[in-house]
C-alpha cells in the first residue's frame, strides 16, 4: 500500500492510539466501548507481544495489539489478536488488513504457535482464521471465536485473554 508505513508502537504514540481506538469503535454495534482502556491496560501490564501502528505520512491512523492467551490456564505459545482499530475516515482502505498481516507475520517469526480472535468470520476468514471445535471461548457463539494455527497442532481447551481485557 503506497504511502503507508507500519512500525512498532513507540513512546509518545499512546495518546494518539487511544484517540484512534476510541473513534474506531465509537459507532460499532457490538462494542463495549472499552477497547481503548484494554489497549492502555495491556500496555501498562507489559502484555502486548506485538503492538503495531500504521502511518500515512507522519499521521498515525491505525493500531493493532497482540497479546498472549492461556489455554486451560496454561501459556502454550498462543496469542490473541485485538483490538485492531483504524481511524473511521480511513476504514475500508486496506490499512487494517495490512496491520493484521504484518502482526501475524511478526508473531510467527517470534515462534508463536497460533493466534485467536473474537470477530466477524467473513472479515477474518481472509487471513485464514476459522472456528474450530478444539478451542473454545466461553459465552460466545462459536462462529465468532476464530483460530489460526501457525503449525499443524491445535491445542484443545478453553481460551482466556489477559486480565487487561476486563478493563473499563
Amino acid at each position: 500500500m503506497q504511502g503507508l508505513t507500519i512500525r512498532n508502537e513507540a513512546p509518545g504514540d499512546e495518546g494518539t492510539i487511544r484517540t484512534v481506538v476510541t473513534a474506531a469503535f465509537k459507532d460499532m454495534e457490538h462494542s463495549s466501548q472499552t477497547e481503548a482502556a484494554i489497549v492502555d491496560a495491556l500496555r501498562h501490564a507489559g502484555a502486548m507481544t506485538v503492538s503495531l501502528v500504521a502511518l500515512e505520512g507522519t499521521e498515525l491512523v491505525a493500531h493493532v495489539a497482540f497479546s498472549s492467551v492461556t489455554i486451560d490456564g496454561r501459556d502454550v505459545g498462543w496469542h490473541g489478536l485485538g483490538p485492531v482499530a483504524v481511524r473511521p475516515d480511513r476504514q475500508g482502505a486496506g490499512i487494517g488488513s495490512a496491520l493484521i498481516r504484518e502482526g501475524l507475520a511478526r508473531l510467527e517469526a517470534l515462534g508463536a504457535k497460533g493466534c485467536v480472535l473474537v470477530g466477524d468470520p467473513e472479515y477474518y476468514g481472509r487471513f485464514g482464521f476459522k472456528a474450530r471445535p478444539d478451542l473454545v471461548y466461553p459465552d460466545l457463539p462459536a462462529e465468532y471465536f476464530q483460530v489460526l494455527p501457525f503449525g499443524v497442532v491445535v491445542p484443545r481447551g478453553t481460551v482466556a485473554y489477559h486480565a487487561a481485557f476486563a478493563a473499563v
